[in-house]
């Protein structure tokens, strides 16, 4: 992918992706991590499968797939650098995911946004069908915890 810059490749070899760039990214956004601390962080990246855009070998952009890679999956940390955004790089990241061999055969995708419905809604997804049979289990002081304990 080019437009006129330099060229986008989207990667999802974790030694290529840059853990550090991407947390501090996450940990600027309280609502979205919650304070969550680097540790957690990155347990969380290797569990996953993590699609990165990189640009000259630097990480540009990133988005999280929690999965079985069998029949669920939910995306999650969904970034792109506000300097490069406009250029289709999310698009790129969500076209590379879906395309992926081991998540095309999914039944049910998830996923939580306050702003790219747009984004998203490209690719199958809507508002819940049954939002009344969904639930949640939240604790929002568990990283304080954390870091109180430690």
């Amino acid at each position: 992918m080019a437009h006129g810059q330099d060229p986008i490749e989207i990667t999802t070899d974790l030694a290529r992706i840059d853990l550090d760039r991407v947390y501090a990214w996450v940990a600027r956004k309280r609502h979205w991590a919650g304070c969550m601390p680097r540790g957690v962080f990155e347990r969380a990246a290797r569990g996953s499968l993590c699609f990165a855009a990189l640009e000259r070998d630097a990480t540009i952009g990133f988005c999280r797939v929690i999965s079985d890679r069998a029949t669920f999956a939910y995306l999650s940390d969904m970034f792109v650098d506000p300097a490069r955004r406009g250029r289709g790089i999310g698009k790129a990241i969500m076209a590379v995911i879906m395309a992926h061999p081991e998540l095309m055969t999914l039944r049910l995708w998830l996923l939580v946004t306050a702003d790219a419905h747009g984004l998203y809604a490209r690719h199958g997804f809507s508002a819940l069908g049954a939002p009344e049979r969904y639930m949640e289990r939240r604790d929002e002081e568990v990283y304080r915890r954390m870091a109180d304990e430690g």
